[in-house]
């Protein structure tokens, strides 16, 4: 039995890279552990207001104008790791469990 690791395709290395470029910054890397811890394996859903509060709160938590916050969800998403989509009055958002899968697995070996 070999102990090497899988080969990753040129692709698959690609991703990791934009999402561990996306997660370098510490104001976003608190941002997505806090999205994954409290809300694992969830789509969290409310009135678009409720987004608003929502980068409020992190914006007061980290000390930044909601704004940056709001450049720092952008920037997750891009990088695939949270989706946010509008449905009509609400926005949803979640992180996406396959990228988190992703990652673990090119760490793990």
């Amino acid at each position: 039995m070999s102990n090497t690791a899988p080969e990753r395709s040129e692709q698959e290395l690609e991703d990791a890279a934009r999402m561990f470029k996306a997660l370098s910054n510490p104001h976003r890397l608190r941002i997505f552990k806090t999205l994954s811890t409290c809300w694992a394996g969830q789509i969290v859903t409310g009135p678009v207001e409720n987004f608003s509060n929502c980068q409020r709160e992190f914006a007061e938590r980290l000390g930044l104008a909601p704004s940056t916050v709001s450049h720092h969800f952008k920037e997750l998403r891009q990088a695939g790791l949270i989706h946010m989509k509008r449905d009509g009055k609400d926005m949803l958002f979640w992180v996406d469990d396959n990228a988190v899968k992703a990652l673990r697995a090119l760490l793990d070996g």
